[in-house]
């Protein structure tokens, strides 16, 4: 698959790799910034006369982008005189440009979109910041340095890498993941085990369950996106399973405000007493027993709007594990790391994985004796 292409994402075995494709990436990207009521949008679908046009778009423009585009968001952009494809990673932005939205405008013929659209940006003198990466503008934010701040990627995995070089000797690099909408990383530090997980550890192998115990390794994961759709994050791990475990963030950085990776790299000094905190939300769950576990687990699953039909999967296998009798919240939080796991099997997109980790983090600040309840509930 070319990376000119929407759904194009690609892998990274190490973080050389991964560094040297964004340091790339960053150099052949182009930020420009412009008034948005200059903005022009035309139709790109296979009907357009652009669709056989190759001429008419920017020079470096494939065949390929263009064909790919009109099997998207079928629109076309228009900047300084020079014609580009709009990727679907720009839509929101785009409309939000526009100042419009709706569950109409998708319907729309392109035509009559691109009319309606421009109609709109002509109202506008506000500035916008669009970014063009793999022939196509990816974003269309806004131009107020308030509103959004660039964060280069590689610049943010440089400072990560130095932080953890620094603070967390032997940490290891595990796998990296990109597409046009995010960037994901993740580490483990064998050697902070001990300072990041030993009560816990402890505490797990009193109850019994030791093999869990000494297979857990902390971790973090570090996401960030140059198309608005997150800010450069920094999230604890347990890695060693069959699945990581997301088990809360730990420091964020939103492209906003005038920030800069400089903010990014003195917020990860936060890193090792904000794991801390969530390894200590997670040792509470041990202690939190559940009459009713079954009904508790179906509850929160359906409290964070997890996929159904993995999470009634992963419920019918912690009843049939568990087999009647009180459990903790512990027990039902790491049954629900099924879910992401049965996820993964049918071959989920990874950016939708990361947000089901992510949202099931949050079951950790729960207070669980609400959902601890006899009556059965149904997905």
């Amino acid at each position: 698959m070319q990376n000119c292409q929407d759904n194009y994402s690609t892998t990274f075995s190490s973080y050389s790799e991964m560094y040297d494709y964004h340091d790339e990436q960053t150099k052949k990207s182009q930020w420009i910034t412009c008034r948005v009521d200059e903005l022009q949008i035309e139709p790109l679908d296979a009907a357009s006369p652009l669709y056989g046009n190759l001429s008419a778009f920017a020079l470096g423009t494939s065949l390929d982008a263009v064909e790919d585009t009109a099997s998207n968001l079928g629109l076309a952009m228009r900047v300084n005189g020079n014609l580009y494809p709009l990727r679907m990673t720009a839509n929101k932005s785009l409309l939000d440009r526009a100042k419009i939205g709706g569950t109409a405008l998708p319907k729309l013929s392109r035509s009559v979109l691109a009319e309606v659209l421009n109609a709109c940006l002509k109202l506008y003198s506000s500035s916008a910041l669009l970014l063009i990466r793999d022939e196509k503008v990816s974003a269309v934010h806004s131009g107020d340095s308030t509103d959004y701040s660039v964060l280069p990627i590689n610049e943010l995995l440089g400072a990560l890498k130095a932080k953890l070089d620094a603070r967390f000797p032997g940490n290891e690099y595990e796998c990296g993941y990109c597409d046009h909408s995010l960037v994901s990383a993740s580490w483990k530090m064998p050697d902070q085990k001990e300072d990041l997980l030993g009560a816990y550890t402890k505490l797990l192998a009193s109850q019994g369950k030791t093999t869990m115990a000494d297979k857990l390794m902390p971790g973090i994961r570090f996401i960030t996106s140059d198309t608005g759709v997150a800010s450069a994050k920094v999230s604890a791990l347990l890695v060693g399973g069959q699945h990581p475990i997301h088990i809360g963030g730990c420091i964020a950085v939103d492209h906003r405000h005038q920030k800069k990776v400089s903010d990014f790299d003195a917020a990860l000094d936060q890193l090792f007493a904000q794991f801390g905190d969530s390894i200590a939300k997670l040792q509470k769950l041990l202690e939190v027993h559940l009459d009713y576990p079954v009904n508790a687990m179906t509850r929160i699953c359906k409290k964070l709007s997890l996929p159904k039909k993995a999470a009634v999967e992963a419920i019918a296998m912690f009843e049939m594990a568990y087999g009647g009798g009180t459990a903790t919240a512990h027990d039902v939080f790491l049954a629900m790391q099924e879910i992401p796991f049965i996820l993964k099997t049918e071959n989920t997109p990874e950016s939708k994985l990361l947000v089901v980790e992510e949202n099931m983090a949050r079951a950790l600040t729960f207070k669980w004796g609400d959902f601890d309840l006899a009556k059965a509930v149904s997905y």
